[in-house]
C-alpha cells in the first residue's frame, strides 16, 4: 500500500508546483504585456497577439502536468508489479 500513498503523494506535489510555476508565469506575462500597452497603446494589438501565444505555451505546461499525474494516479505501469508484491507480502505473513 506504501506505493500507492507515494503515487498520490508524488501526483499531489507536481500538480502544486506545476500549477504555481504556471500561475507566476502567467502573471508576469500579462504584467509585461499590460506596462507595453501602456506605454505604447498603437501596438496593443501585437502586444496581445503575442501574449496570447504565449500564454497558451505557459498553459500547456500545467496540462502537461495534469496529464502526467494522471498517468501517475490511473495508469502507471508499476501498479501489477506493486499488487503482486503486496499480495505476496501479505500470504508470507
Amino acid at each position: 500500500m506504501e506505493f500507492f500513498a507515494w503515487c498520490v503523494m508524488a501526483a499531489g506535489i507536481g500538480m502544486g508546483l506545476g500549477s504555481f510555476g504556471t500561475g507566476i508565469g502567467q502573471g508576469l506575462a500579462i504584467k509585461s504585456a499590460v506596462e507595453g500597452v501602456a506605454r505604447n497603446p498603437g501596438a496593443s494589438g501585437k502586444i496581445m497577439t503575442t501574449m496570447m501565444v504565449g500564454l497558451a505555451m505557459i498553459e500547456s505546461l500545467g496540462i502537461y502536468v495534469f496529464v502526467v499525474a494522471m498517468i501517475i494516479l490511473f495508469a502507471n505501469p508499476f501498479v501489477d508489479t506493486s499488487t503482486k508484491l503486496t499480495i505476496a507480502q501479505m500470504v508470507g505473513k
